[in-house]
């Protein structure tokens, strides 16, 4: 069995494990509402002007509760959306620009996607919050292997902050990882910030 083949099949199982644990988090509002506290207490988001919020789906760390109050910080806000396997970023104003699209996930309403003003390039990004199914305290991170943030960080700043959440059920003593993977700067959960290795450095 190749090396590549391991670090699949045991990403896999990790991925099905966090899953599980994620699913059964008690009280995902709260922790939630705790995690994100954290987070926007960080010195990395008082300093960025321009922040990226992801939208959550399913299980994950709640993000839609706190926009409103990101959205009233005077910061611009951005959000991603997917089109064709790739991240698409949306500069969001008010909450009404958003609604339910396919899967139930909150999306921006279609109807405002293509304004000039509302399309945003990766690279005025002062801030990216990441979602992920299972991370370590090194930054490592997996996410459902489809590869869309990946993509997405390719394009990032060098000197954006990669600010990840997470319940603390999804943090594994290692993430197994490839060339191509993203460490995270810092890894926020209800029971501590982790500092992550950041970009460029795999070891």
């Amino acid at each position: 069995m190749s090396d590549a083949t391991e670090v699949f099949e045991l990403k896999n199982q990790i991925r099905a494990t966090a899953h599980e644990n994620r699913r059964q988090q008690p009280n995902k509002d709260e922790v939630s509402a705790k995690i994100l506290e954290m987070f926007m207490e960080l010195p990395e988001y008082a300093a960025a002007q321009t922040a990226m919020f992801y939208l959550d789906v399913r299980a994950e760390v709640r993000t839609r509760h706190t926009l409103p109050k990101a959205l009233a910080s005077g910061k611009r806000i951005v959000i991603p959306y997917c089109v064709d396997g790739l991240l698409e970023l949306f500069l969001l104003e008010d909450m009404g620009e958003l609604e339910v699209g396919m899967y139930r996930i909150l999306e921006p309403r279609a109807e405002l996607r293509d304004l000039p003003e509302k399309r945003v390039d990766v690279e005025t990004l002062d801030l990216i919050m990441v979602p992920g199914v299972a991370f370590d305290r090194r930054g490592g991170r997996t996410g459902h292997g489809k590869g869309y943030y990946d993509k997405l960080l390719e394009h990032a700043r060098l000197d954006t902050p990669l600010v990840a959440l997470a319940f603390e059920c999804q943090m594994f003593p290692e993430i197994p990882v490839q060339e191509h993977d993203v460490f995270m700067d810092r890894v926020v959960t209800e029971s501590a910030v982790y500092e992550g290795r950041g970009r460029g450095r795999s070891s």
